[in-house]
């Protein structure tokens, strides 16, 4: 056949030279081609070092977010095993105040028993011994009627435990409601005596009776029903009835104008006489028709609605009677007739210290007209609750033989005039100078003119912010009459 180099005719199919001619194109070709596959594997492997940095960066990434997650995986573990052991510790605390209580209860009970059967063993043995039979059987159901009067005062004391300390926490609550605080004042540093604070019931300062006139009637007005609510609202939680009750003219608590009155009650105190009703509200302008009625209601309820009829025509009046609830003079009143705002404050006062001493706290006479800081010491009494005329143990009516204070002692101390605050008269001039407007009660007129007369000396108030509390029980007389 031919050859395609030479194209000669040859036996062979490829003869010496071609062959040696082709294998040297061959040897050409691989020695070119390698060169090309060296710069190729070089570029290969350059590439491929810039794309394993990347890979290697991104394991660490991959590596690190999944002991994150597994971080996290045992963080939410703790968390549900910590919420566990919170649960059952709170639990555990519960069941610890459980038992002390029942242990406290159990206390008592065991006094108590211990002292009745002390008592029967003691007459046990003066009777003699009981025979069998009828006797026998007496005496089992008298133990078993022991043993269940002892386990209903285990219960009745375990009540009483928990209703007091409910009435201490709506206390306290209560306390920080109305945010009952004392400003101001110095603690005794170094020898020196301190000096007390104003006290505060929602950021209004209480002043006490001498400083009534210091502070406008609004203000005046304003803490008065903040505290009046506030001593309501105590005395409901407490359970405890006090000598003189509160109403309002709208019928309900806080709204319109508070009266206030003697209760129902033994002579004890002297305060049971002073039936007619008093307004715990003072007002620089003069009333058109004055309430001629109004109706009681009890301290331990919400206030009922006070019945108001005009009874007499309008005209001018005495700033007295705007705080003055005027009625018909009963025989146990002594005589006496219109009654002014310090009466009713001083009836507020005296609430207040019995509640003071019902709740374990002693107020002497010098320091009751402090009435927010006698509150807010019955609010702190360790004897908080334990104590109502609601639920046992009881207390009895207002007030008891061993409650020391005199209403009528509280009544001249909280009407004392202090005397910078007045112009002190040796005797009645024979025209005194005329008030702004006239009374016009005239068993008011008549109860003024015998004061009066039966008294050398008064105090003639001097008249402070527009208004005035100076009426006939003080010894003023209007010269018209």
């Amino acid at each position: 056949m031919d050859c395609k180099t030479c194209e000669l005719s040859q036996r062979q199919f490829y003869c010496d030279s071609c062959i040696r001619t082709h294998l040297r194109d061959l040897r050409r070709q691989i020695q070119h081609f390698s060169i090309d596959r060296d710069e190729q594997l070089l570029r290969s492997s350059r590439a491929l070092d810039t794309v394993s940095l990347a890979r290697v960066q991104r394991a660490d990434v991959s590596s690190h977010q999944q002991q994150l997650d597994q971080v996290q995986a045992g963080l939410v573990k703790l968390r549900k095993e910590n919420d566990k052991r919170r649960d059952r510790l709170r639990l555990l605390r519960e069941s610890l105040a459980t038992r002390r209580r029942n242990i406290s209860a159990a206390k008592l009970v065991h006094s108590s028993s211990t002292t009745t059967a002390a008592s029967t063993a003691a007459a046990s043995t003066q009777q003699p011994t009981p025979s069998l039979g009828v006797n026998g059987s007496t005496a089992i159901l008298s133990l078993a009627h022991i043993q269940s009067a002892s386990r209903e005062r285990q219960e009745l004391t375990a009540l009483s435990i928990t209703i007091s300390r409910a009435r201490s926490g709506l206390v306290q609550e209560l306390v920080e409601v109305f945010n009952v605080v004392e400003a101001g004042g110095r603690p005794p540093i170094g020898g020196k005596p301190g000096t007390k604070g104003e006290w505060k019931i929602g950021d209004l300062v209480l002043p006490v009776p001498g400083d009534m006139r210091r502070y406008p009637p609004d203000h005046i007005n304003a803490v008065m029903t903040h505290t009046i609510h506030f001593l309501s609202l105590l005395t409901f939680y407490l359970g405890v009835k006090l000598p003189f009750q509160i109403s309002w003219t709208s019928g309900k608590l806080g709204v319109g104008q508070p009266w206030i009155g003697a209760g129902n009650g033994p002579e004890t105190g002297g305060w049971a006489r002073w039936t007619s009703k008093h307004c715990l509200h003072v007002s620089a302008s003069v009333p058109s028709i004055p309430p001629s009625t109004i109706i009681e209601q009890s301290s331990s309820s919400p206030p009922n609605l006070s019945t108001l009829s005009p009874s007499s025509p309008p005209g001018n009046q005495s700033i007295l009677q705007e705080s003055t609830y005027h009625e018909q003079p009963s025989p146990h009143d002594s005589g006496t007739g219109g009654s002014s705002f310090m009466t009713a404050l001083a009836m507020l006062i005296y609430n207040v210290t019995y509640l003071a001493f019902t709740q374990g706290v002693d107020i002497p006479l010098n320091q009751a007209g402090d009435l927010l800081s006698n509150l807010w010491r019955v609010c702190c009494s360790a004897e908080l609750g334990k104590k109502s005329h609601e639920t046992t143990p009881l207390l009895s009516s207002p007030t008891p033989a061993t409650f020391p204070l005199e209403f009528s002692q509280l009544l001249q101390a909280t009407t004392a005039n202090p005397s910078s605050r007045g112009r002190f008269m040796k005797h009645v001039p024979h025209n005194p100078p005329r008030s702004r407007s006239t009374p016009t009660s005239t068993a008011a007129a008549a109860a003024g003119r015998t004061l009066m007369h039966s008294s050398t000396d008064y105090i003639l108030e001097e008249e402070d912010e527009g208004w005035n509390l100076v009426g006939a029980r003080d010894g003023w007389e209007d010269p018209d009459e």
